[in-house]
């Protein structure tokens, strides 16, 4: 009888995440996979808060059904759960949690929480896959599936459409299969369809510890234990970061559970300037505007009137040298 139709928690799981290019990935996974599929595969796509038919077009595309996730689900072998939007998934023993919890990598649903909750539930059971997509979220979250015995699998950078996703994770772990997607359907089904593992493989506290930080629990006192204060602010709150202990390359946490590799910290830092720097602009453009209105109030030959345009000017050219640099690439 299958685990389902006794209504117990499949023993084995697949975790996927991808970003840029993963829809066309995903579809075309999902229509090379078998029918009845011999375990859950839950799915992080990079969508934010924006709607998503995702669900949908995999269930018209293959022959598993495909649902999106719902909290406390109890998850299922042959189902396809996808990550709604603006919601990290999170995987228990048997069962999906949904959470608006802080950003990771700057993205939710991101990809890490869900890939270090399967780990720590499921150990050599967990079978993390990572496909297209940029920067590096993933990364982590495929690193502890490892380092807790699971499998670990990813596209093959030549396929991908966007190949730094696949690339970061190879570049942080020694990763089982690297397969282009029309042979990962069969891969996965035979790596699914292998015998449950029942020697659990120990769970790192350091893993442990900071999946408790990111659900709030004892942020500081957890953090504290793995790792220590950086010299970075968090970019999404402006907390205190701290750097996570023999990370390569690193990896940073706040107290209130924002998560940034390097990479992810770097772009977002990007970003974040580029808004100040329009702000600044603005700023600067209105004061100018305001001096010239003020000069009005004085006839052009008065001191004054030409202290408030000489004022005007200079911040004039002042905000032309900012609008350069705000239009420059970098931003």
């Amino acid at each position: 009888m299958r685990a389902e139709a006794k209504n117990e928690a499949p023993s084995r799981i697949v975790v996927i995440g991808a970003s840029a290019g993963g829809i066309p990935a995903l579809l075309a996974l999902a229509a090379m996979l078998p029918p009845d599929f011999p375990a859950p595969i839950v799915v992080v796509q990079h969508i934010g808060a924006y709607p998503s038919r995702l669900a949908e077009l995999l269930a018209g595309r293959g022959p598993n059904p495909a649902v999106t996730a719902r909290d406390a689900a109890v998850i299922r072998a042959g189902t396809i759960y996808v990550a709604p939007p603006d919601h990290h998934v999170l995987v228990g023993a048997g069962t999906l949690q949904l959470t608006r919890g802080a950003k990771e990598n700057h993205s939710r649903p991101a990809i890490d929480p869900l890939f270090r909750t399967a780990a720590l539930a499921y150990g050599r059971n967990a079978i993390g896959v990572i496909l297209t997509g940029m920067l590096d979220d993933g990364a982590a979250g495929l690193r502890a599936i490892k380092d807790c015995g699971g499998i670990t699998v990813v596209q093959d950078p030549e396929e991908a459409l966007e190949p730094a996703m696949p690339l970061s994770a190879m570049a942080r772990t020694q990763v089982d299969h690297v397969s282009r997607i029309n042979r990962m359907a069969g891969l996965l089904s035979a790596l699914a369809s292998q015998p449950v593992e029942t020697d659990m493989a120990g769970r790192p506290w350091k893993l442990q510890r900071e999946q408790a930080a990111s659900m709030g629990d004892n942020p500081i006192e957890n953090l504290k234990a793995i790792g220590h204060p950086s010299v970075f602010s968090c970019p999404d709150c402006g907390g205190v970061m701290f750097e996570l202990d023999d990370e390569a390359p690193a990896r940073f946490r706040c107290h209130t559970g924002h998560a940034f590799s390097m990479l992810s910290l770097t772009s977002r830092q990007e970003e974040v300037t580029g808004d100040a720097l329009w702000v600044a602009l603005r700023a600067m453009q209105e004061k100018e505007m305001g001096l010239r209105r003020m000069a009005e109030l004085f006839p052009e030959g008065r001191e004054r009137h030409q202290e408030l345009i000489a004022e005007a000017k200079a911040l004039a050219e002042a905000a032309a040298t900012l609008r350069k640099l705000t239009t420059a690439d970098a931003y």
